[in-house]
């Protein structure tokens, strides 16, 4: 009993002498940070496209980053999107993720707790496709017929908002779930009749072709949210900071005009989305419109908009409380130190930037 005390007692005196060597203003350090992505690539490639996040990943930003300290950075891609990164999550298996609005939600209001601290991509075009040989001229047209859409997943909420526009709900259609490499093929096989994708690849190949196209409307597109968990961020927010930090640096190298081209052959690699999409559904933007990282009035009236139609479609069950929930403090201060308060537009809660 004797022998057991003195253990406890040279245990805790060794913790103790381990917090007061630690200079003033440090934090201890993880062994490991780990990073979940919302998606893989063809055939589950550890691979990710289309976002700032994805690029940090591709050329090793965070690995360089912690390197020194000797920190790990572990990259898991989830071909289950979103709901998995959740699922991982709720396993306390996740430091930081990326997410669509809807999953960001649905793990919300399921007593997931995380601190969104950037957002990573916002407008674009939204195109609805059918197969090439459909004799759809409206979605009207499809009506009973069934279309497909990764459910759980930002997707579904763009598909309710593109219904809704034209006067319909998923009740009018047969909707059915499926990944974005699993729809494409589909199109092919005329398993489904529509959905939701960029096209250019598909009518190129013949496989597809656009039903419609709704150009530039913030109240259709959504915001792409990083998050920490709130226990990674209450231990080691100094390392928080390093991460928006890095990764702000990041979404600056993908704003700049010059790199383009190579950007889009880096996404490209995914297989998921083909260089050429990129190049043609991202033309009538400045890359800077679209790589926004900003947590600004649009980036909240996104997120509160998309938690009230979430409820509307009875895809959550309980309410969503975004007070708290965002935290720009990482945000801001790295904008400061790396000079970029006037890179990126800000923009209003109707999607218009500020002047």
């Amino acid at each position: 009993m004797k022998n057991t005390f003195k253990k406890l007692l040279l245990l805790g005196s060794a913790a103790l002498f381990a917090a007061w060597s630690l200079p003033a203003g440090a934090e201890e350090k993880p062994g490991e940070i780990r990073f979940s992505y919302p998606g893989a690539g063809s055939g589950g490639r550890p691979l990710g496209t289309g976002s700032f996040l994805a690029t940090a990943h591709i050329k090793g930003v965070l690995e360089q980053e912690f390197k020194a300290d000797g920190i790990k950075v572990k990259w898991n891609f989830y071909p289950g999107a979103g709901p998995a990164v959740n699922e991982s999550f709720a396993n306390g298996l996740v430091d930081f993720a990326g997410h669509g609005d809807l999953p960001l939600i649905v793990g919300r209001s399921t007593g997931l707790k995380h601190k969104i601290i950037l957002s990573y991509g916002r407008l674009g075009n939204t195109y609805f496709v059918v197969p090439s040989d459909s004799p759809a001229k409206t979605l009207a047209d499809l009506k009973g017929k069934r279309i497909a859409v990764f459910k759980g997943t930002a997707g579904q909420l763009t598909l309710g908002r593109v219904l809704e526009k034209y006067g319909f709900t998923e009740k009018d259609f047969k909707v059915i779930s499926m990944d974005t490499e699993t729809a494409k093929a589909a199109l092919a096989t005329k398993d489904i009749e529509g959905y939701i994708t960029t096209p250019f690849d598909l009518e190129a190949r013949g496989i597809a072709k656009r039903l419609f196209e709704i150009p530039r409307d913030p109240k259709i597109t959504s915001v792409g949210t990083i998050w920490v968990s709130e226990e990674f961020e209450k231990k080691y927010p100094q390392i928080v900071q390093r991460v928006v930090t890095a990764l702000l640096k990041q979404a600056a190298w993908d704003s700049d005009e010059k790199n383009r081209d190579q950007l889009f052959k880096l996404w490209g690699q995914s297989g998921t989305s083909p260089y050429g999409d990129y190049v043609k559904s991202w033309d009538s933007y400045k890359l800077k419109e679209r790589v926004n990282p900003r947590l600004d009035d649009y980036y909240v009236a996104s997120i509160r908009k998309s938690i009230d139609e979430a409820r509307r479609f009875k895809l959550i069950r309980r309410d969503v409380d975004i007070n708290g929930w965002i935290e720009p403090k990482y945000q801001n201060a790295a904008l400061k130190e790396l000079k970029l308060e006037n890179l990126w537009p800000e923009y209003d809660a109707n999607g218009v930037p500020k002047s």
